[in-house]
C-alpha cells in the first residue's frame, strides 16, 4: 500500500510517520518547498516527530516529500491534513482545503480513497469536497472512488495518547467508503472507530472541542467570581476533584490557545445559523474565554497598584508564550494577546520561554534569565504558560511580585508577593 498525506504540519507529519513505521510507503505533498527539503533530509520541524525517527523512515524509502500533486496518482489513498482557520469575521475559511482538493482532483483515479482530516463543520466532506473531486476527475464519489472524513485528534506534546494510540473515528460517504478507510487506517493505528456518515465524524470532532471550551469557560467565569469574592478558585477546584463521580477537573487560565479549541466551536455556530438555530451556550463560552486575557491584564494592574506602580512604564517579564506547557506551539496562544495588551498600556515587556526563541511580530527574543538573577530587575513576573523546566520556587524567592495565571506556584511559600488568577 502507498498513501499520500497532503499537508506536512502538526497533523500531517506525525500521521505520515505512523504509516511509515507500520511499513506503508508515504508521499507527503507540501506546498512549502523548504519543508519538503527538510523532510527529505530527515530533519523534523515538528516537536512530536524526532529527526532521528524521521531520518530512519526517509533512509528506508518510506517517506518522501514533494510539492507535486502528480505524485498522488499511484497512491491507494490521499489524506488531506490542512489548516481550517477562521476568517477575520470569524467564519470558516476552507480556502486551503478547497485549493488542495482541486489540485488533487486532476490526479484522482478510480478506486482511490480520499480522506479529509481537517476540522470543519458537518457537511463539508459531502457538500464541498465531493463536488470538487467529481468535477475535476469525472469520477463519482462513493461509486468510482471512496470518500471519508476522519478527524485529527492531535494534542501536541502529549506522550500517553499519540496519533497511533488515540482511537481514530472514520465516517465514509457510503458503507463501502467506510470499509475502505478502515482497511487503510487499520494496519497503522491501534484502534479505528467506524461511524455511519461523514457528518457524524465531523460533528464528533466539534463536540470534543466544544466540550472542553464550555467547561474551561465555566472555570474561567468561576475564577473571575472567586476573585471578586476573595476565594481561592484553585483550592475550590482541587476540593471538588476529590469527588470520584459526577465531576471532571478543568482549570481556568489566561485564555484558550492551540489549533482547535479557540476555533472549532465557531465552525458549528456558523453552520447552525443555516438551520435557523443559535448556539447561545457555545457562543457564551467563547465570549468568556475571549475575555480572559483582558481580565488577567486588569488583575496584573491591581497587583502593581499594591506596589504603587502602574502598567504604564512597568518592566514586566512574561514567563511562557506557547499556548500550553512544554511545547513550542504559538498558535492562538493567549500569551500573544496578553503581551499585545500590556504594550498597549505602555508596559515594557520581556519574555522567557525555553521552547520559543523569538516572537518576530513583537520584535522580541526570549531573554536569558542568567540562572534567575535577572528576575529581581522586573516590576512583576507574569506566569502565562507554566513550562515544567522553570524553577518556580526560585522565581518566587527572587521576584518582587509574581502574578500567576496557571497556579504554577502552588505549594510554594511566599512573602505575600504572589498573586494568582
Amino acid at each position: 500500500m502507498k498513501i499520500a498525506v497532503i499537508g506536512l504540519g502538526y497533523v500531517g507529519l506525525p500521521l505520515a510517520m505512523v504509516f511509515a513505521e507500520a511499513g506503508t510507503e508515504v508521499v507527503g505533498v507540501e506546498a512549502v518547498a523548504e519543508r519538503c527539503d527538510e523532510v527529505n533530509a530527515g530533519r523534523s520541524y515538528i516537536q512530536d516527530v524526532t529527526s532521528e525517527a524521521l531520518k530512519k523512515m526517509v533512509d528506508k524509502g518510506l517517506i518522501h516529500a514533494t510539492t507535486d500533486y502528480a505524485a498522488t496518482e499511484d497512491c491507494d489513498a490521499d489524506i488531506i491534513c490542512l489548516p481550517t482557520p477562521l476568517s477575520a469575521n470569524r467564519e470558516p475559511d476552507l480556502t486551503l482545503v478547497k485549493d488542495a482538493t482541486e489540485k488533487l482532483a486532476g490526479h484522482l483515479r478510480r478506486g482511490q480513497l480520499v480522506t479529509l482530516e481537517s476540522t470543519t463543520y458537518p457537511g463539508t466532506t459531502r457538500d464541498e469536497l465531493a463536488p470538487i473531486l467529481e468535477a475535476g476527475s469525472g469520477l463519482v464519489a462513493g461509486v468510482d472512488f471512496h470518500l471519508a472524513f476522519s478527524p485529527e485528534r492531535v494534542d501536541p506534546g502529549r506522550t500517553d495518547y499519540t496519533t497511533k494510540t488515540t482511537p481514530k473515528v472514520v465516517g465514509g460517504l457510503t458503507p463501502a467508503c467506510t470499509a475502505r478507510a478502515l482497511e487503510v487506517y487499520g494496519p497503522a493505528l491501534d484502534h479505528v472507530v467506524p461511524v455511519s456518515t461523514p457528518e457524524v465524524a465531523e460533528m464528533t470532532k466539534l463536540l470534543e472541542n466544544i466540550f472542553r471550551s464550555v467547561n474551561i469557560a465555566l472555570m474561567n467565569e468561576l475564577a473571575m467570581l472567586c476573585d471578586r469574592m476573595k476565594v481561592d478558585v484553585w483550592e475550590v477546584i482541587d476540593a471538588a476533584a476529590t469527588k470520584p463521580f459526577g465531576f471532571m477537573k478543568f482549570q481556568p487560565g489566561p485564555g484558550l490557545g492551540g489549533h482547535c479549541i479557540p476555533v472549532d466551536p465557531f465552525y458549528l455556530s456558523w453552520k447552525a445559523r443555516e438551520f435557523d438555530f443559535w448556539t447561545e451556550f457555545i457562543e457564551l463560552a467563547g465570549k468568556v474565554n475571549e475575555n480572559m486575557p483582558y481580565f488577567c491584564v486588569e488583575k496584573l494592574h491591581r497587583a502593581l497598584n499594591t506596589r504603587q506602580k502602574s502598567l504604564n512604564g512597568a518592566r514586566l517579564l512574561v514567563l511562557g508564550v506557547a499556548y500550553k506547557a512544554d511545547i513550542d506551539d504559538l498558535r492562538e496562544s493567549p500569551a500573544l494577546k496578553v503581551i499585545r495588551l500590556l504594550r498597549a498600556h505602555g508596559a515594557d515587556v520581556d519574555y522567557h520561554d525555553p521552547y520559543c526563541a523569538e516572537l518576530p511580530e513583537f520584535d522580541l527574543k526570549s531573554v536569558d534569565l542568567e540562572e534567575y538573577r535577572r528576575i529581581a530587575g522586573y516590576d512583576a513576573v507574569v506566569i502565562v504558560t507554566a513550562h515544567s523546566a522553570l524553577d518556580y520556587r526560585t522565581i518566587v524567592q527572587e521576584a518582587d511580585l509574581v502574578v500567576d495565571f496557571r497556579n504554577a506556584t502552588a505549594g510554594i511559600p511566599s512573602a505575600g508577593n504572589v498573586w494568582k488568577l
